[in-house]
């Protein structure tokens, strides 16, 4: 008796470097802006942040596209001292979600960053991203004292992994 073995749907996107201030880019960073604004009341301005915290050899930013070319998911690194980086800005479309997109956008970073001699990431999220903190928990990543001065510890929830 054969037993039906289980396959992984095909890859729906396709995940290549761009710019910060790229269109798509942005497109993503206000609905994530949005959704944050829902869930919390308060978010993080896209704009505060230079395009230039992504540019290699200190950061990178990491665009998904589905294969329609809609934009389905992004997320970047930049570089807080020499051996610590920081995941910013991951976001995952509403219809792309269920599909480990938001997982192998974080292992492409992290990856990334250890080649450049990282040794350390970390980075922030809200209490109420429930995804996202799973993800990270699934993914090594353990509660640190929050590093970003003037955040509401009810809120925000600090994380760091030795890559």
């Amino acid at each position: 008796m054969t037993r039906p073995t289980r396959t992984q749907p095909p890859r729906s996107w396709t995940v290549t470097p761009a710019r910060y201030d790229n269109p798509d880019v942005q497109q993503l960073l206000w609905q994530l802006h949005t959704a944050q604004l829902e869930m919390y009341g308060y978010a993080d301005d896209p704009t505060d942040t230079p395009a230039e915290d992504y540019t290699p050899p200190q950061g990178l930013f990491l665009l998904a596209r589905e294969v329609t070319a809609r934009p389905a998911g992004c997320g970047g690194w930049r570089s807080l001292d020499a051996s610590t980086a920081e995941v910013k800005r991951m976001y995952v479309h509403p219809d792309t979600r269920g599909q480990s997109l938001g997982r192998e956008l974080l292992l492409r970073l992290e990856t990334d960053a250890h080649l450049r001699g990282y040794t350390h990431m970390q980075l922030e999220t809200g209490v109420a991203n429930m995804a996202a903190l799973a993800l990270y928990r699934q993914s090594c990543y353990l509660p640190i004292t929050p590093y970003r001065p003037g955040r509401d510890p009810q809120i925000n929830r600090a994380l760091r992994k030795a890559l």
